[in-house]
């Protein structure tokens, strides 16, 4: 089970940090990732971070601003989200997947099994 918090509301150029848990799995098995999805939109891609925790990957539209990590110590993955955006006003999703390769960034939907309820980030211009 994947549980996230920390949205809220925020003024452009404001920085929030989103938290995601897994429960009752083994987390270091797991690559990591976040999605975003507003409105009337499809679902994207955010951010995603490997088992191992040494390789991220990113979108062009939040690269420099937005930041994953892990602590498999507290089975959590963080999304640090810095300068935010109007444009970055959405659900923001965890998403999970059990991975052969240690040092692999998933950045498709389709990699990803396992998806946590969203959280709400709402970024007023």
């Amino acid at each position: 089970q994947l549980q996230a918090s920390g949205g809220g509301l925020v003024q452009a150029g404001e920085s929030l940090r989103l938290r995601c848990v897994l429960s009752g799995r083994s987390f270091s098995s797991f690559a990591l990732g976040w999605f975003r999805q507003a409105p009337g939109k499809e679902r994207e891609f955010v951010a995603g971070i490997s088992r191992d925790g040494l390789n991220t990957n990113y979108p062009d539209s939040v690269r420099g601003r937005f930041t994953i990590s892990r602590d498999n110590a507290e089975n959590t993955t963080y999304l640090q989200m810095n300068s935010l955006k109007f444009d970055d006003t959405a659900g923001y999703y965890c998403a999970a997947r059990i991975s052969g390769s240690t040092n692999t960034a998933y950045f498709t939907r389709e990699a990803y099994r396992f998806w946590g309820q969203g959280t709400l980030v709402t970024v007023s211009s």
